[in-house]
């Protein structure tokens, strides 16, 4: 992924309230039901940061986030690396109303090129990954709380 490209993004409408998608997407009980089972805290909070490991085939990548901007029930700003990994991006999730229920968008922009040496950080496994995570994780996850 380079800074020179287009942002990554992938949306999704929820049937569901955007308190309902707000809760998911930033409650770490409910995100480690359907994003990663491992992250250990998460507050939706300015200056708030975390990290945790996530085994891939070729490696181990430590996450590292740290919250950079947050209007509830709207919008949250992540900045997001890996330790020992050149690259730096910030991730946004929006969540905008929509005549089904809410829209919810992830943006990923690149600030920093990360490896091209990295399988795991070519644009189509980020896009893959938040298709995944959206579509096939969250998505099936509201539809059971709603």
């Amino acid at each position: 992924m380079k800074a020179s490209e287009p942002p990554i993004i992938v949306s999704q409408v929820f049937e569901a309230s955007a308190e309902t998608v707000w809760n998911a997407i930033t409650e770490v009980e409910q995100m480690q039901q359907w994003f990663f089972d491992n992250i250990p805290d998460f507050k939706a909070e300015v200056g708030f940061q975390t990290q945790f490991n996530v085994k891939a085939p070729s490696r181990d990548f430590l996450h590292i986030w740290k919250v950079t901007e947050v209007v509830p029930q709207q919008k949250i700003v992540t900045n997001w690396k890996y330790e020992n990994c050149k690259g730096n991006s910030f991730v946004t999730f929006e969540l905008k109303p929509h005549k089904d229920g809410t829209q919810f968008t992830v943006t990923t922009k690149v600030t920093e090129d990360f490896s091209d040496d990295i399988p795991e950080f070519e644009r189509e496994s980020c896009i893959g990954g938040w298709t995944y995570f959206i579509k096939e994780r969250l998505y099936p996850y509201l539809l059971k709380t709603i």
